[in-house]
């Protein structure tokens, strides 16, 4: 179901809850609004449509992802870059990370190790730093 998306630094002023199982339809939804805004935007956070749950999800060309309590642990090739985000207003300077290996559940809650590098890493960064209660 596409939901509406929130606007606004206020729905990052917490660190988002582990997701469960039960949120699987939440995820769902969060990739469905988000391939209904595939023109504007490339990834989102639960928080953006409301749900303050650690999920994630990534819709970029034929790639999609949902990632329940996605955590990185490890990155590198540190660089500068612009961002901007559907729920905030303007483009913003923040550091990123060219390479990251990440954890993170699947839809039936297995565990999951990936890395991955360039725009989808930095994509990622993006959206679990708003899991994390980080504005860009």
């Amino acid at each position: 179901m596409i939901r509406e998306i929130k606007k606004g630094t206020q729905i990052f002023n917490k660190k988002a809850k582990r997701a469960t199982l039960k949120d699987i339809e939440t995820g769902q939804d969060l990739l469905d609004t988000l391939i209904a805004h595939k023109d504007e935007c490339v990834g989102m956070a639960a928080n953006m449509i409301g749900i303050n749950k650690a999920i994630i999800a990534i819709s970029m060309s034929n790639v999609q992802y949902v990632m329940y309590n996605p955590r990185i642990i490890r990155k590198s090739g540190k660089y500068l870059t612009q961002e901007g985000c559907l729920s905030l207003d303007g483009m913003k300077n923040c550091m990123r990370y060219q390479e990251i290996d990440l954890e993170y559940n699947d839809a039936n809650f297995k565990k999951v190790h990936a890395h991955f590098s360039g725009t989808i890493a930095q994509i990622i960064q993006h959206e679990i730093d708003h899991c994390n209660g980080i504005v860009i």
